[in-house]
């Protein structure tokens, strides 16, 4: 199969481009986020973002057709969130997300490069109840503050986990 002269400039996007992008994005929204947040359940996020009024949104990001083929385990975020989205790479055709096992009415989607992002489809309130907000807020809280405290000074992270 013959490829463009793009195709071969261009490298493949990566996991860290799109969230780099989304990260822009929500930035610009007025959101904070962090990547790779373990959930109680034993999950791990890519991408947790939080707004200003204590709203918890989780991102699930997809750079290629197989790993978005592959996953079975984003339904286990779902308890833990006000909203989820997909975010692809740019040039993912986001079509295989319109069909019933990925949830559209429910689930977001947001297309992603390194510079931007954009969201395609809103994804759907489904409000945490206050005692779960109340401690996912402080476990991320607490997690945050300690990869910052580790950055500063990594001999503090012998023997912490992140959980």
């Amino acid at each position: 199969m013959a490829r463009s002269a793009r195709t071969r400039l261009e490298p493949a996007p990566t996991a860290a481009d799109v969230t780099r992008g989304v990260c822009r994005l929500f930035a610009q929204a007025g959101l904070v986020a962090i990547p790779e947040v373990p959930l109680p359940n034993g999950r791990r996020t890519d991408l947790t973002a939080i707004d200003a009024k204590g709203h918890i949104t989780i991102v699930e990001i997809k750079v290629s057709r197989a790993d978005l083929h592959g996953d079975a385990k984003w339904p286990d975020y779902c308890d833990w969130c006000d909203r989820f989205y997909w975010a692809l790479a740019a040039g993912l055709d986001p079509a295989i997300l319109e069909t019933p096992e990925y949830r559209p009415q429910t689930s977001g989607l947001i297309v992603a490069d390194r510079y931007g992002a954009a969201v395609v489809r809103e994804a759907a309130a489904c409000h945490l109840a206050p005692a779960r907000r109340k401690a996912e807020l402080l476990r991320i809280g607490r997690l945050a503050m300690r990869r910052t405290m580790i950055a500063a000074d990594p001999e503090l992270a012998g023997g912490w986990t992140e959980g």
